[in-house]
């Protein structure tokens, strides 16, 4: 896999909550880190996702905002 994002993170898919067209899928990128995303439930299907299962949270963004207590 060739990707122009730099912050690619491998993880293990931990939990799925699909909606009527989403669906919320949780990585946990190291232990107690996790990385939510909302996709399509047919992103969901074609990439064969599913608890357990190893995948990436890819993040691509212009801006990065940083902030403190």
């Amino acid at each position: 896999m060739q990707l122009s994002a730099r912050n690619a993170l491998k993880g293990t898919v931990k939990a799925i909550a699909p909606g009527s067209v989403n669906a919320e899928v949780t990585i946990e990128v190291a232990p107690g880190v996790e990385v939510t995303s909302i996709v399509t439930k047919s992103s969901v299907e074609k990439l064969g996702l599913a608890v357990g299962k190893e995948a990436y949270a890819v993040i691509k963004a212009s801006d990065v905002m940083v902030a403190i207590d």
